[in-house]
């Protein structure tokens, strides 16, 4: 019972600062013209100073060489989800449009805005540097395979041919990847950087979780959930995200020796719900983007119930 407790409570801490940025769009004062500094504020300043102060602060070499072992286990896990989803596609006959949504949707998980924070509130810091190594392997694969499913939505000529270009592996090495690399290389080469230094990714890394939920808040506030429909290219998603996954990431997990803090943190992740990014890349590459919204929205809001579920189901493990 204290298990389940503590993991409403953190989802719970979750929600409320994601209600204040449900509530700030509300008001107005977060809105189409200034909404987009939100991601921009994270991704490009916050998340990087993140991931330094964190784990520069909380590994040593040796510690980091053996965590990295591990890495290997969220790789194959998204791998076999793929190749899950296509089965799934035909046997469920999902619309040629909504295809490489769907399995992106179904492999990929939020693994930054939802997935940091809940690592956080649920474990604490020790369970950090493993959600880092999952959202290592689920951005790689997201803005690589998934870049280009996503594209053949749009029914694209050319598209397998054209996704790893220098434009893809820009994405691939975002700044926080960026951030996350030069974290690791500074902790193998046991680089110290000066308190002043330290001191500004500490503060400025503090904004990643409640920026990052306040922007999730004000985006759900915008959705038109009124043309929500339950039919089954959506419950495929939440079949997939919900369940497919995790058992998936759990069966992996099991055939490797690593800290019980790491496998019930892997399990966590690949349970969360969908990334925000689907809908920018719909967006971009004119695929169907009300299709990403509502299962992006959707699989958000469900994740506040199956998580405290999961939760209460791995503290029995």
């Amino acid at each position: 019972m204290t298990v389940f407790l503590n993991a409403i409570e953190g989802v719970l801490t979750l929600l409320l600062m994601g209600l204040i940025g449900w509530f700030m769009a509300h008001k107005g004062w977060i809105n189409d013209d200034n909404k987009s500094l939100l991601p921009k504020l994270v991704n490009y300043i916050s998340l990087p100073m993140f991931f330094i102060y964190n784990l520069t602060t909380t590994f040593s070499k040796n510690q980091l060489e053996n965590l990295i072992s591990g890495a290997s286990i969220p790789f194959l896990s998204m791998l076999i989800c793929f190749l899950l989803s296509t089965i799934i596609i035909h046997l469920l006959k999902i619309s040629h449009g909504h295809r490489g949504t769907f399995s992106t949707s179904f492999t990929n998980c939020n693994s930054v805005f939802v997935g940091i924070p809940v690592t956080v509130a649920l474990f604490g810091q020790a369970a950090l540097p493993y959600a880092l190594l999952f959202f290592f392997a689920n951005t790689t694969l997201f803005w690589t395979l998934g870049n280009a499913l996503i594209q053949s939505d749009a029914n694209k000529k050319n598209y397998w041919r054209n996704y790893l270009t220098i434009d893809t592996m820009k994405k691939i090495f975002s700044i926080p990847i960026c951030g996350f690399l030069l974290s690791l290389l500074l902790i193998l080469l046991d680089i110290k950087l000066p308190s002043f230094i330290m001191d500004t990714t500490k503060y400025l890394g503090s904004m990643t979780t409640p920026v990052a939920l306040i922007f999730i808040g004000a985006t759900l506030q915008s959705m038109n959930f009124a043309k929500l429909k339950f039919n089954r290219d959506l419950n495929g998603v939440l079949i997939g995200r919900f369940i497919i996954t995790p058992l998936v990431t759990y069966i992996v997990a099991s055939q490797f020796s690593i800290p019980s803090l790491m496998f019930k943190d892997f399990v966590i992740m690949s349970s969360l719900p969908a990334m925000i990014q689907t809908v920018l890349l719909s967006s971009l590459y004119k695929a169907d983007v009300e299709y990403a919204t509502v299962i992006v929205s959707v699989t958000t809001i469900a994740s506040i119930i199956t998580i405290p579920i999961y939760m209460v189901i791995l503290s029995y493990i």
